[in-house]
C-alpha cells in the first residue's frame, strides 16, 4: 500500500484550494470554501489511493508510469508535474485554480483547471476523476453532455467542461494523449467560447496576477525562495471574500502516530490570523493585513464590548461545533476525522491583545486605503476593556487545553499588549488622557506579571502563575517587547526554556501531560520563536544553523506542517500550516544579510 504522506503541494485562489500528491492527483479539496465539504477527500480516507476502489480523488494516471518531477511556475501556485512511461513517453500536468482582475474585480471562482500535455512518444492516459460529498461518500450523481459532466453534490452542482473524450472519462478508459488536452471543474454553467483558448488564457492571467503579486514582496535578500513561497502559500490560505485567514488547509493530520490530536483547522483563530499578517507586514503584503482587518472590525462590532472566541468560521459565524466524520478512516486509517472545532466555546484571554496588535499598524501606516481613526480606536477600546478585565483570570492558553484552565502568562502578556498598543494609538490620534489611561493599565498588567510569574528560586518566569512550569510562549515576551534581549529576566527564561524543551533542533510547547497524555512531537513554530531569541541575544551562527536545519525539512513543495517527530524528521499536523510559514519568513528576514552587501 502506498502511505498518504505530507508531501503535497497547494493550488488556490483565495476561494477554494486543493492539495496535489506526489503521483499528481488532487487528494484533498474542499468546495464551495475551505471549510466546506471535501471534494476530494483521499487523503483522510485511510486508503490507497493507487487503487481501483479508490475515491475522493482526481488522477490522471499515466500508464507504465516510472517517474514523476513536480515544480511550481516561478512565484505562482501553479503547479507543472511531468510523468514519464516505461516506453520513454511523457507528459505534462498544469494545475491552478483561476485568479485575476477582470471586469475590475478578482475572478476566483470555485472551480480548478488541468492541462495535460503530450510531451514526447506514445503516452497513454486513464482519467478518474471521483469526487465525494458528505464527507467521504462516493455516492455522487453524474450526467453527462458532448463536452460536460455535472456532479450532484450536496447543496452545490459541479460541471467538469473538457476537450477530452467524455465516454472515456466517464467509463475510466485508457486512451492514448496526442494533443493538450483541458479540464474545467466549476461551476455548473455552459462554458462560453473555446475551451482551450480560455482555459489557456486563464493559465496565462494567473500566472502573471500571481507573479505580479510576488514582485511586490519585499524580500530579504537571502533565502528569497523561502520568503516567496511561504508569503504565496498564506496568501493562499486567506478566504478572500471577508478576509479571514486560516490556520491551515486541512483538517485532522494527527500531530503524531495514533495520538487522536487531530483537529480541523480550516477556521480563523484570532492568535494565528495575527501571526500571519505581522509576517506578511515585514515582507509589504499589506492587502492581507487590509482584508483582515475588515473581518475583525466585523468580528468585534457582533461581540458589542463582549468576549471574543479563539476562532471562528471564515464568514465569521460563531458556533463551529465539532463533530466526527465516520466515513473516513483518517489520515493513514489514523481517526478520528473532526469537522468543527470545540475550541471556539474555550476562554482563552490572548485574543484581545492579537486584536488590538493587528489594528494598531492602521493608525501609522500612511500605505493602507484606510487608515483607523478616533471611531476605531473607540472599537478597539472596549477590546482593551475586555482585556483589563480577564488579564489576571485563568483560560484555556494558546495551547487550548481542553480540561484545566489557569492564570497563563503569554495570555496576560497579550492582554497587556493590548493596553500598550492603545496608549501608542491614542498618542498617534493626540488623544493624551486616553494614552495616559492606557499606559497606567498597561504598567499595572506589567508589574502583576513581573510579580505573579517570576520564580526567583529556578530564575525564569512561569508558564502560569500557579506553577513553576515551562512553555515556549514564555520566548515571545521578546518579540511583544515585554522583556528586552539583554534582560537579565528574558536570559534567564530563555536558558531554561531551551534546556527543558529543546530536542536536538526542535523545539516542543511543553513537555507536561495534557488532556492526551504527553506530547511526542516538536511543534515548529516553537523553533523558530528559538531561533529568534538565539539571534537577538547574540547567538546568530546558532540562529542560522538552526534555521538552516529547519529549511532541509520542508516538504518538496518549500513548505512546512504544525509538527515534527524530532527523532526521525517526519511531518505531522495539518498543513500547510500558518504558523510554521510565518516562522520561515520572520527568521529569514532577520537573519538575511542586507540587499547593500552586494549593491
Amino acid at each position: 500500500m502506498t502511505q498518504p504522506s505530507l508531501d503535497l503541494w497547494p493550488i488556490g485562489n483565495c476561494q477554494v484550494s486543493a492539495l496535489i500528491d506526489t503521483s499528481a492527483r488532487f487528494v484533498w479539496g474542499c468546495v464551495p470554501r475551505v471549510d466546506g465539504d471535501p471534494l476530494f477527500s483521499s487523503l483522510l480516507d485511510g486508503q490507497d489511493p493507487d487503487k481501483n476502489g479508490a475515491v475522493g480523488l482526481w488522477a490522471i494516471d499515466l500508464i507504465d508510469r516510472v517517474s514523476v518531477t513536480q515544480e511550481y511556475l516561478r512565484n505562482t501556485p501553479i503547479l507543472v508535474s511531468t510523468l514519464t512511461d516505461a516506453h520513454g513517453g511523457a507528459i505534462e500536468i498544469i494545475d491552478f485554480c483561476p485568479r485575476f482582475e477582470r471586469l475590475g474585480r478578482m475572478y476566483r471562482p470555485v472551480a480548478f483547471a488541468r492541462i495535460v500535455r503530450p510531451l514526447r512518444g506514445s503516452p497513454r492516459i486513464k482519467v478518474r476523476l471521483r469526487p465525494t460529498r458528505g464527507w467521504g461518500d462516493p455516492a455522487v450523481q453524474t450526467t453527462s453532455g458532448s463536452n460536460h459532466v455535472r456532479y450532484l453534490l450536496e447543496g452545490l452542482q459541479l460541471r467538469l467542461t473538457t476537450t477530452a473524450p467524455v465516454g472515456a472519462l466517464t467509463d475510466e478508459r485508457v486512451f492514448r494523449i496526442e494533443k493538450p488536452l483541458h479540464f474545467f471543474l466549476g461551476p455548473d454553467e455552459s462554458f462560453g467560447g473555446d475551451i482551450a483558448i480560455t482555459i489557456e488564457e486563464m493559465l496565462t492571467y494567473t500566472t502573471r496576477h500571481w507573479q505580479g503579486w510576488s514582485r511586490g514582496l519585499a524580500t530579504p535578500f537571502m533565502w528569497q525562495d523561502v520568503v516567496i513561497r511561504s508569503a504565496i502559500t498564506l496568501k493562499l490560505c486567506q478566504h478572500e471574500e471577508s478576509g479571514a485567514i486560516v490556520a491551515a488547509l486541512t483538517s485532522s493530520i494527527p500531530e503524531h502516530a495514533g495520538s487522536e490530536r487531530n483537529w480541523d483547522y480550516r477556521y480563523c483563530w484570532i492568535r494565528d490570523a495575527y501571526y500571519t499578517v505581522q509576517a506578511l507586514n515585514r515582507v509589504g503584503a499589506l492587502d492581507v493585513l487590509e482584508g483582515y482587518l475588515g473581518y475583525l472590525r466585523n468580528i468585534v462590532d457582533e461581540a458589542k464590548g463582549g468576549d471574543i472566541q479563539p476562532l471562528y468560521s471564515v464568514l465569521g459565524e460563531a458556533e463551529l461545533t465539532e463533530v466526527q466524520a465516520p466515513r473516513l478512516a483518517g489520515y493513514r486509517g489514523m481517526g478520528p476525522v473532526r469537522v468543527g472545532n470545540e475550541a471556539y466555546v474555550q476562554v482563552q484571554h490572548d485574543a484581545y491583545g492579537q486584536i488590538v496588535l493587528s489594528n494598531v499598524q492602521a493608525f501609522f501606516d500612511e500605505r493602507l486605503f484606510r487608515m483607523a481613526g478616533e471611531e476605531d480606536f473607540e472599537s478597539l477600546e472596549r477590546v482593551g476593556e475586555r482585556a483589563w478585565q480577564l488579564h489576571d483570570k485563568p483560560d484555556a492558553g494558546l495551547w487550548e487545553l481542553r480540561t484545566r484552565q489557569s492564570v497563563h502568562t503569554y495570555s496576560t502578556a497579550m492582554c497587556w499588549a493590548a493596553c500598550d498598543r492603545l496608549a501608542n494609538a491614542a498618542d498617534r490620534l493626540g488623544l493624551t488622557e486616553r494614552r495616559d489611561f492606557w499606559q497606567d493599565r498597561a504598567d499595572r498588567i506589567k508589574a502583576t506579571i513581573l510579580d505573579k510569574a517570576w520564580r526567583p528560586d529556578t530564575n525564569r518566569l512561569s508558564a502560569t502563575f500557579s506553577g513553576d512550569d515551562l512553555d515556549a510562549s514564555l520566548i515571545q515576551l521578546l518579540d511583544l517587547r515585554f522583556l528586552a534581549p539583554d534582560d537579565p529576566k528574558f536570559l534567564g527564561t530563555l536558558e531554561a526554556v531551551e534546556h527543558g524543551l529543546r530536542r536536538g533542533s526542535h523545539m516542543l510547547r511543553y513537555d507536561t501531560e495534557d488532556d492526551f497524555g504527553l506530547p511526542e512531537t516538536a511543534f515548529n513554530v516553537c523553533t523558530f520563536w528559538l531561533i529568534e531569541a538565539l539571534h537577538f541575544t547574540g547567538r546568530d551562527k546558532d540562529a542560522r544553523e538552526l534555521f538552516e536545519e529547519m529549511l532541509s525539512r520542508r516538504t518538496p513543495a518549500g513548505l512546512l506542517s504544525e509538527d515534527i517527530d524530532p527523532v526521525t524528521g517526519e511531518l505531522w499536523g495539518n498543513y500547510p500550516q500558518t504558523y510554521s510559514l510565518v516562522g520561515m519568513i520572520n527568521c529569514a528576514v532577520l537573519l538575511s544579510k542586507p540587499w547593500s552587501a552586494i549593491r
